[in-house]
Formats: structure tokens, sequence, C-alpha cells
């Protein structure tokens, strides 16, 4: 079994619930529920064909106390990219309006596994939140362990996820929001831009890993969104997000995950961006190499659905 039973340790500050690495076990999370300063984020997010609705699933069934984190709500509301980065402030009024303090451990899962959360356990540490967590095998593994959830078809959760995304775009429309309980400090050096994975071309200060699927990589299927040429950035790697779990989508032990890079070439001395589709699944490559010690990975927050669309970035197939 990948996950591992991490215990808790008192150390009656602030901070009661510790837990080492980035994921936490379903056990860890149902020994912590009741802990104060401990939030749980359901953070679901489906990709379009899958006509899934991950606030209905959320409504019928989540981990009991869970709030609702929107990932296409919680998003920049400048561009027409999905699902990016929002500013520093509207993270802040968001997080706020969901109830986060800086004080409190937040552990994130998804419907799936891993997937969407390591996407939001990123987006917290780019705002210089360290105490967040991925759940390590999701709702799936929650409920497989026999673990209670709850439904909630109208309720707290469901007007915080509201007030989030009303609070977002306020701060976008230049309005007042309501009080900021969660304040940010942002690391720019976990996200990067086209402007510099088209310098890393020439630079080569990074490996570029693509988590997308080799035949994505390779330029011989269409990209999933209309619109979007086929291929990979010049000079990047392929490791696909998959390759980072095992058969119950639960985070591979860390000797596994270094055989994957390994495979590919990829030096954990040297430093690492990573992009994806739309900037979810490079997230979960980040996870796989925060595991292995490695906590400065970059992610190319536009990735391929940025880079595609463009028609002077340079595109290489296999």
């Amino acid at each position: 079994m990948a996950s591992a039973v991490f215990q808790t340790r008192a150390d009656y500050s602030t901070q009661s619930v510790s837990a080492s690495g980035p994921v936490v076990s379903v056990d860890w999370l149902h020994a912590n529920l009741r802990e104060p300063d401990l939030k749980v984020l359901d953070a679901s997010w489906y990709m379009p064909d899958e006509q899934r609705n991950p606030i209905q699933e959320y409504q019928v069934a989540h981990i009991p106390g869970a709030l609702f984190f929107d990932v296409d709500g919680i998003a920049d509301r400048t561009t027409n990219l999905p699902h990016m980065l929002p500013s520093e402030q509207a993270f802040a009024a968001a997080v706020s309006s969901l109830g986060i303090q800086n004080k409190e451990g937040v552990v994130v899962y998804d419907g799936k596994g891993i997937f969407s959360a390591a996407r939001v356990w990123w987006m917290f540490r780019v705002f210089g939140h360290e105490r967040v967590w991925v759940l390590d095998g999701g709702l799936p593994r929650w409920r497989a362990s026999g673990y209670d959830v709850e439904s909630s078809a109208s309720g707290d959760a469901i007007l915080k996820a509201s007030a989030a995304s009303e609070a977002i775009e306020k701060v976008y429309q230049g309005q007042a929001v309501g009080p900021i309980t969660f304040e940010t400090k942002f690391q720019p050096h976990l996200v990067w831009t086209l402007d510099q994975v088209k310098g890393n071309i020439e630079e080569k200060s990074h490996q570029h890993i693509d988590a997308r699927s080799k035949a994505r990589f390779d330029g011989s299927v269409p990209e999933p969104r209309k619109g979007i040429r086929s291929g990979h950035v010049p000079g990047s790697k392929c490791v696909p997000f998959a390759q980072m779990l095992d058969s119950s989508q639960t985070l591979l032990p860390p000797d596994e995950l270094k055989k994957r890079f390994d495979e590919e070439g990829i030096s954990l001395e040297s430093p690492i961006v990573t992009s994806c589709g739309t900037g979810v699944t490079a997230c979960i490559l980040a996870l796989g190499l925060h595991r292995l010690g490695k906590h400065d990975v970059a992610v190319y927050d536009g990735s391929w659905t940025e880079w595609g669309a463009e028609s002077d970035t340079p595109v290489n197939k296999s």
C-alpha cells in the first residue's frame, strides 16, 4: 500500500495537526477529522468530455465537514484560458469566504483519487501556505475504507462556494470584499508563464516535463480542445501523470516514483518545470517530485491549451 499512516504531532500551538510529505492517508484524515485547525476541501473537477458535475456529486456525498473548492470558479477572470491562477487578492478573498485561516492545515481531495486535488494543493503553496496535503486515493479510497460520507442538498458549504466565486468576481471588478482571514505570500518561482517556457527552449535552465499522454505529446492524436495544435514544446520530455499513481489512484512510493523519472533521464539535481493540458495534471508530477524531496518544481500555468493555441510558438512532433 503506497499510503502511510502519519501520526498526529501535538505541539500545543495553533498547529496541532501535522504530517510529513505532500499526501496523507484516509486513516490519518479519519483520525484527525475533528481537529479544530484542520479544513478539508473537496476540489473535484473533471474533463469536459467526462460529463460529471462536481458540485452535484459533492452535494450527494462528501467527507463530513468538507467544503467545496470550485477549481473553475476560483480562477483568473481576465483570461479565456481555463482555471488559470487568480491574483493574490482574489485567492485571499475566495479562501477567506470559505472560512480558511493561515493557522489552519488544509487537506484537499477529489472524486477520482489524485487528480484535481493536486492542482489546489499547488495553488495553496503558490500563495505561501505550506500546511496543505492531498488525500491519498481521494474520496474513492475514503469510501472503500468504510468511512462515512455526508450529503447536503443545500447548506452552508454550497453558500460558501458561491460566496468564494462572488468574492473573486468583486475583486476583478474593483469592488470591496468581506473580511480577509487568509493572507497570501506569493511564491513566483512555482509558476511559469509562456515567455519563461519560450526562453527555456534556448537557455535550458529547467528540465521541462509534460504530463499529457504519450499520444498527445507525440502529436499522433488531436487535442481534446478545438483549435489547438498537436505536439509538444521542443526539448520537453513526457512523463504521463498516470505514471505517478498505482491502480488505486494513490501516489507511488518514492523508489517507484524515482524510477519513472530516471527512465526519462530526468535529474532530480537540476531544476524542473512541468506542464500538461490546462495546468491540472502537471501538478500531479509536482506532487510526485515533492515526495522525492524536490519542493521547488514550477508549473507552467497556461500549459498546452495556451501554447498550442498560439500561432508563433514552436511545436515538435515525435
